[in-house]
């Protein structure tokens, strides 16, 4: 499992992409639950129903790790990988819709789709006709409902701490990220790979 990652990584990324031993928890852990091994998920105090939130430092990695979970998930596990800053874009353009789009599917069908959606917190606040919406907060509110009605899984990626979380998007959506995701971490102390 840990060959195939490395060799997707390359495959996506170049030879320049390698794995860092200091890594390897996290690795397993995604690993573990994108591949649905139940018992090493148990272990880890992972609930498969739930999605996953990957944190860390900017530059750790997050985006390519989970970029290449997407290979080993199956079924239930497929998700699109879409970059908050890119949805926020959309809604200046789009409008409304957008969230709909992210959070319920297509307007007249139930389309649900599993997404992770990347790099939450480097998104603003957008304007539209005047009306100030935090898109990705009522994104992520909504797809709480269907969570919990549906079971749809959302994945996130971030930087922001649990804090930092709370005073850009809320309490109230903090506690729901919390019922919905699995928190994986990458150390604070690890090194950005882009330099």
């Amino acid at each position: 499992m840990i060959e195939f990652i490395d060799r997707k990584g390359k495959d996506l990324y170049g030879l320049k992409f390698k794995l860092q031993k200091e890594d390897l928890p996290v690795i397993l852990k995604l690993a573990a639950y994108f591949l649905r091994d139940e018992d090493f998920c148990a272990k880890e105090n992972i609930n498969l129903d739930k999605g996953i939130m990957l944190t860390g430092p900017i530059g750790s990695g997050k985006t390519s790790l989970i970029n290449i979970c997407r290979f080993l998930g199956q079924g239930k596990n497929n998700f699109i990988i879409k970059s908050t800053r890119d949805i926020t874009f959309e809604f200046i353009q789009d409008g409304y819709f957008v969230i709909h789009k992210y959070s319920r599917g297509n307007l007249y069908s139930s389309n649900y789709r599993n997404y992770c959606f990347d790099d939450l917190g480097s998104e603003q606040n957008m304007k539209l006709y005047g009306n100030e919406c935090n898109v990705m907060a009522e994104i992520l509110l909504s797809r709480y409902d269907l969570f919990i009605s549906k079971g749809l899984q959302t994945h996130i990626t971030t930087n922001l701490s649990a804090t930092e979380l709370e005073l850009s998007y809320g309490n109230r959506l903090r506690s729901r990220l919390r019922e919905m995701l699995n928190l994986i971490s990458f150390d604070t102390k690890v090194p950005d790979k882009r330099k």
